[in-house]
């Protein structure tokens, strides 16, 4: 892609739309020519901005590149772009006439132009090619009963395919048959929260920092949620005491993206052998490690107190909805029960998944996603070095988002300036627990892996431009 794109930061959002001539290349051609239209009216792409080539743009967006042409060679008609050969398609020099009457306030966007939003990978990077070869593979090899409702823990062919790479990958002691399948965390949380309740836990203990979506849900199913103390090693489980259960990120707690330090994870073991609770583990982002050796999971301490959970959200992409958990025996019967009323994972995308990983594609993307968001990370450090030198950066051996400490009192500001900036940025406080007991910081989050790989530049930019 060429540098110049990449600094523009304007994302298109495109929509098959309607027309007269049938067959989908007419609407996609649509779509990039009024998208396109209305960034050059608006000034998104002001006059003499270069474009990328159709070639470029059209792997950006994941269509033919023969539709971003004709789109170029329409807008270049009605003299809203120039072409030139030798120096490109660029934006045509031109007044637009501002219609009559009091001026309008400008339209607040659907969608911010940037995104810095920690939890999602950058999605335009999904291995397309690799996982439709992988579709079809399994497909093509697929009995017919793959057809039918099966078994309420998943395909066969997943939970052995997870067992494998897990043990190998992650540390786990995993068994295909205590393995099941779930569309996505929030569901096997949502499981697991109906599960304890029946069992009559009464309480869950939590992170200081971590996800109001999550500590709802098990509010949803009747569990309290209790906050544990938090410093630099990590979540302190020393106050452990009659919970059912304790939900923990302990490879890269988030959002702080410390490890939960050795002794701590003993600690956190040993109160589980003595009380019989718990341990649900979240290891939402256990493949991407840059400046460690990883950490294994804490299931491999004891597979028969410590419930693992592991996700596709962060390496491939959330809207798979594949997820999986890792139970201890006496669970499995339970959780398979609850999942059979609410089952929400496709059978071929199993497969396909399942397919994925045996064939060796999983652990190439791996590995070429851990490269891309490592370049991001330091990109980040060496501008915020150069634009905002009093911010602190923590949490970055991996994972793909950032912790920036701010001065004190500032990160309100920062976020609304950003908000202004159209440049959607979460601050730490959103993480916070009301009962925490944890020190009160200003910082912000930042999820490096989110921009798509074209508005990567410009949306570094838009945050040099709010910190203080």
């Amino acid at each position: 892609m060429s540098d110049s794109w990449a600094t523009l930061g304007v994302d298109l959002h495109l929509e098959a739309r309607g027309s007269t001539t049938p067959g989908p290349h007419r609407g996609l051609r649509k779509g990039v020519t009024d998208a396109l239209r209305e960034a050059v009216r608006t000034g998104r792409l002001p006059p003499g901005t270069r474009l990328p080539s159709s070639r470029v743009l059209a792997a950006d967006l994941g269509i033919a590149r023969n539709t971003v042409a004709d789109a170029y060679a329409d807008l270049v008609a009605e003299g809203w772009l120039t072409a030139r050969q030798g120096s490109g398609t660029r934006v045509a020099e031109r007044t637009v006439a501002r219609p009559g009457g009091a001026p309008r306030s400008p339209r607040k966007p659907s969608r911010p132009a940037y995104d810095l939003r920690p939890g999602t990978p950058d999605l335009s990077a999904f291995p397309r090619t690799a996982w439709l070869k992988a579709a079809r593979r399994a497909l093509a090899a697929a009995p017919y009963d793959v057809l039918d409702y099966g078994d309420p823990r998943g395909r066969p062919e997943l939970r052995s395919a997870l067992a494998d790479y897990l043990v190998r990958a992650r540390g786990v002691r995993a068994d295909p048959e205590r393995i099941v399948v779930c569309g996505g965390f929030v569901h096997g949380l949502r499981l697991l929260g109906q599960v304890l309740r029946a069992r009559g836990a009464q309480t869950v203990a939590v992170e200081s920092y971590g996800l109001d979506a999550h500590w709802s849900l098990l509010r949803g199913a009747g569990l309290g949620v209790v906050p544990l103390p938090f410093d630099a090693r990590g979540t302190d489980p020393s106050g452990l005491g009659e919970e059912g259960a304790v939900l923990l990120t302990p490879a890269h707690q988030f959002p702080m993206g410390v490890p939960l330090h050795r002794d701590r994870r003993a600690t956190v073991v040993d109160w589980a052998r003595r009380t019989g609770g718990l341990v649900l583990e979240d290891d939402y982002d256990g493949e991407f490690r840059y400046d460690r050796q990883p950490f294994g999971a804490l299931q491999g301490l004891d597979p028969d107190r410590v419930v693992y959970l592991g996700t596709a959200s962060k390496s491939l992409a959330p809207g798979l909805r594949l997820a999986w958990m890792v139970l201890p025996p006496d669970l499995v019967h339970e959780v398979t029960r609850a999942k059979g009323h609410v089952d929400l994972c496709g059978a071929l995308d199993q497969l396909t998944l399942a397919e994925f990983i045996t064939s060796g594609a999983y652990d190439r993307h791996v590995r070429a996603s851990r490269l891309r968001y490592r370049r991001r990370r330091d990109t980040l450090i060496e501008g915020l070095a150069a634009h905002a030198p009093d911010v602190t950066v923590t949490g970055i051996a991996a994972g793909l988002h950032a912790v920036l400490r701010l001065p004190p009192g500032t990160e309100k500001p920062v976020v609304q300036s950003a908000t202004w900036q159209h440049l959607a940025l979460h601050g730490l406080s959103t993480y916070r627990h009301e009962s925490a007991r944890a020190e009160r910081l200003d910082a912000l989050v930042v999820g490096y892996g989110t921009p798509p790989g074209h508005a990567w530049g410009a949306t570094l930019g838009a945050l040099y431009r709010v910190l203080p």
